[in-house]
């Protein structure tokens, strides 16, 4: 986006607003030089991180105590160590590859949550001493965008007493809900770095089994929700061919802008935010920041807004497709965890699936291979195993697809439900289904 970048540097010079970027101006370590012991400070989600100023933070963690950072996906991995507690402190709301291990093993701390609620509960139950994130380039009225991390990011900017952006011309300018003008801003420190990426693998044959089954139950006209990963991936390409869809969904994808290209997605038919796809943060390859720069087919918005139950229930035949860990034959979905231990966090799925049986129409797909640790494990299961975090509960849950079919469970009895579950799991493991769930008394 140099071309961009260009542009901007020509308008600033002309803006009345270039003396107070001047001055604000500094470098990643004369920011984090400003931060106090026992302060707070929020973070955006993984591309939307200011890294320079994250890692000059944990470079002087050392000569700081109780500090505390709240967020979602990180990607500074420096104070995620056995020493860093008692200095520099992570509130993960949701737990990622970089986190995981320092969560797993009391490092780090983590925040249940549901993702539309995160702006309340970090502006009503934690303090915000400072909040930095990643920005496009400053435009001639001053303000920056928050580009690829909007979520929570807007809610903490109205709450912290200290703002710093990290300014990046290879960030996309992006409209909707999303802008900060300089005026705002305490510290400004530039960048030119690659915006983190998130390559897109080659699909499996199980996912692609799996998006074929999901595709086939999409109708012409629906709005989509996609989460992250292979299987959203596979119904994002399985869906090509479809007519008149819509997008409202947390996390833009490099898939979403497949479907958009070729027609298959125009938002034409979106009961609001007609002709616009909306999101709250985006996450892949330069290829999907570049699509993104500058057009306004495509809107930004605080989570409050993009994963409100409420807002979702308002698109008729809103479809929502997310994975879990492990379901039982009840229908309840651990998508967070592994019995006890720690391994994402509930993000939008229980907002989505919820919004989804508020729509008319509406579907949610939860999805997951049937088996797991090379076929010696089922992924469904007579019983969740102990500890195990329920992330979309029995009452909501309405589609469950494995690469053996497709089980509809809203509505169901606990025996249909079992038998369901049982005929799309794995055929070496239904036997021991089924005797597990005669045991139970479901069959």
């Amino acid at each position: 986006m140099s071309n961009q970048a260009n542009t901007v540097v020509k308008t600033l010079e002309s803006s009345s607003y270039v003396e107070e970027y001047s001055q604000k101006l500094c470098s990643p370590g004369q920011a984090a030089a400003a931060v106090k012991s026992g302060e707070f400070l929020v973070f955006p989600i993984c591309a939307g991180e200011p890294i320079l100023f994250s890692k000059a933070l944990a470079a002087r963690q050392k000569s700081l105590e109780g500090v505390t950072i709240n967020q979602q996906h990180h990607v500074c991995k420096d104070y995620f160590t056995e020493d860093s507690p008692k200095h520099i402190k992570v509130n993960s709301w949701f737990t990622s590859g970089v986190s995981r291990k320092a969560v797993q093993n009391g490092w780090a701390d983590w925040v249940p949550n549901y993702f539309h609620e995160v702006p309340k509960l970090m502006t009503e139950c934690w303090p915000v001493d400072w909040v930095g994130t990643m920005v496009s380039p400053m435009d001639e009225h001053g303000y920056f965008t928050c580009s690829l991390s909007v979520a929570y990011t807007m809610a903490a900017l109205k709450k912290a007493s200290k703002v710093v952006v990290q300014v990046n011309e290879n960030c996309p300018r992006t409209h909707g809900d999303c802008h900060i003008h300089i005026s705002e801003v305490d510290y400004i420190i530039e960048s030119t770095d690659p915006v983190f990426e998130l390559p897109v693998p080659p699909i499996t044959e199980i996912e692609e089994l799996v998006g074929g089954y999901i595709s086939e139950l999409i109708e012409n006209g629906s709005t989509l929700q996609l989460g992250i990963g292979g299987i959203p991936n596979a119904v994002c390409k399985a869906l090509l061919q479809k007519k008149d869809l819509g997008i409202h969904t947390e996390m833009i994808t490099d898939g979403m802008v497949d479907l958009l290209k070729s027609g298959a997605a125009n938002n034409s038919l979106k009961s609001i935010n007609r002709g616009k796809t909306i999101g709250t943060f985006a996450l892949g390859t330069r290829r999907l920041y570049e699509y993104m720069n500058d057009n306004p087919t495509i809107e930004m918005h605080p989570v409050d807004y993009t994963n409100d139950p409420y807002i979702i229930g308002q698109h008729d035949k809103m479809v929502s497709i997310n994975a879990t860990i492990e379901v039982d034959l009840i229908g309840q979905c651990a998508s967070e965890s592994m019995g006890l231990t720690h391994w994402s966090g509930t993000g939008g799925q229980a907002d989505f699936v919820r919004g989804a049986n508020r729509s008319k129409g509406g579907q949610s797909f939860i999805t997951l291979p049937s088996t797991a640790k090379g076929g010696s494990l089922s992924r469904i299961v007579p019983t969740l195993a102990p500890g195990a975090i329920v992330t979309t509960n029995k009452n909501e849950v309405d589609f469950v697809v494995s690469e053996f079919g497709v089980a509809k469970l809203r509505g169901r009895s606990a025996s249909q439900r079992a038998k369901a579950l049982i005929d799309i799991a794995h055929p070496d493991f239904r036997e021991e289904l089924r005797a597990a769930a005669r045991k139970m008394n479901r069959l």
